[in-house]
C-alpha cells in the first residue's frame, strides 16, 4: 500500500467534512446532502438490484449479497454509517433516475453505467467496475458467436438498460424485446421464447454459474461499462467523498478481495480496479 495515496484519501474526506460546516451545516434549500445526513442520522437508504447474482442479490431468507453490496457496505461505512444503518431498496434499472430524484434512494450502486443522458438527470461517483456487454445463450447454441450474429434472432434485454439501447442503435436486425427484470430473460431463454440474453459479462456470468449446465457466456464483449455510484445532481461534496472511499478500499486490498469472492466462482477473470473519472 503506498502511504502517500492512502493520505490524500483521508484528506478528501477531510476536506468535504470541512466544506460542509462551512456552508452551514450542508444544506441547501433545507435538504442534507448524502454526506451530511450520514454523519448526522447514521442512517442511508441504498438502491440494489435484488436479482443479479453476484452483484446484487436478495437470498430467500432475506439478505443481500454481491459486489455492488460490499461497495456500498464500504462506503457508506466511510461515510459514517455501519451496515445496520443501511436501508436496502430495490433499484429496477429503468426506475433508477427517478428515485434519485425523488428521494427515495440517496446512493444508487446498481449495475449503474454512467452515460451523458443520464447524467443530465443524476450525478456519478467512480466508476468502481468497468464491465462489458456481451451474450448469454442456451447451453447447447452453436450459431451465435457475438452480437454479429443475431440477425433474425431473438433478444432479452431489460427496460431502461444500456444494453437494451445499444443493441437497438447497432443491429437493427435483432428482435429486441424488454422485459422488467433479468430472471423473466432467462426463464424466456430456458423455455426457447428468446434465443439470448444480453447485458454486461459479470452479470451474465453470475447467472451462467447459477444455473450450471443450462447457460453459457457467449464471451465475445462488445462495450465499456463503467458502473458509478448514483447521487442526486449538485451534490459534489457527497460525490468527492464518495470517490476517495472507493479509493481507499482500492488501496486496501478490500476492492480485490470483495471482487474475487464473487466474480472468481463464475470463472470470471477479475480486472484491475478503474481509475476515478468522475470528478
Amino acid at each position: 500500500m503506498r502511504l502517500s495515496r492512502v493520505l490524500r484519501v483521508g484528506a478528501v474526506v477531510a476536506a468535504a467534512s470541512l466544506a460542509l460546516a462551512a456552508c452551514g451545516g450542508g444544506e441547501e434549500g433545507g435538504d442534507k446532502t448524502v454526506l451530511q445526513k450520514a454523519q448526522d442520522d447514521k442512517k442511508l437508504t441504498i438502491g440494489i438490484k435484488y436479482d443479479q447474482p453476484g452483484l446484487g442479490l436478495k437470498t430467500p431468507d432475506g439478505q443481500f449479497v454481491g459486489f455492488d453490496v460490499d461497495v456500498a457496505k464500504y462506503v457508506a461505512k466511510e461515510l459514517g454509517v455501519e451496515e445496520s444503518g443501511i436501508e436496502w431498496k430495490q433499484a429496477p434499472s429503468a426506475q433508477r433516475e427517478n428515485l434519485i430524484e425523488k428521494g427515495e434512494v440517496d446512493l444508487i450502486f446498481a449495475t449503474y453505467s454512467i452515460t451523458d443522458s443520464r447524467k443530465e438527470k443524476v450525478l456519478f461517483a467512480g466508476p468502481y467496475f468497468v464491465a462489458h456487454q456481451d451474450l448469454l445463450v442456451r447451453a447447447d447454441e452453436a450459431d451465435i458467436t457475438g452480437p454479429e450474429t443475431l440477425e433474425g434472432k431473438k433478444l432479452c434485454s431489460v427496460k431502461g438498460s444500456t444494453s437494451a439501447q445499444n443493441v437497438a442503435d447497432e443491429y437493427p436486425g435483432v428482435a429486441l424485446q424488454n422485459f422488467g427484470g433479468y430472471s423473466e430473460c432467462l426463464t424466456g431463454l430456458e423455455n426457447g421464447a428468446v434465443d439470448a440474453v444480453t447485458t454486461d459479462d459479470v452479470i451474465l456470468a453470475g447467472y451462467a454459474a447459477g444455473e450450471a449446465g443450462k447457460f453459457k457466456l457467449v464471451g465475445n464483449g462488445f462495450s465499456d461499462e463503467n458502473y458509478g455510484v448514483g447521487l442526486k445532481k449538485g451534490d459534489t461534496e457527497s460525490r468527492d467523498a464518495i470517490n476517495a472511499a472507493i479509493l481507499k478500499m482500492q488501496e486496501e486490498g478490500a476492492w480485490k478481495a470483495a471482487a474475487e469472492t464473487h466474480f472468481a466462482p463464475a470463472g470470471y477473470e477479475v480486472p484491475e480496479p478503474p481509475a476515478i473519472t468522475e470528478k
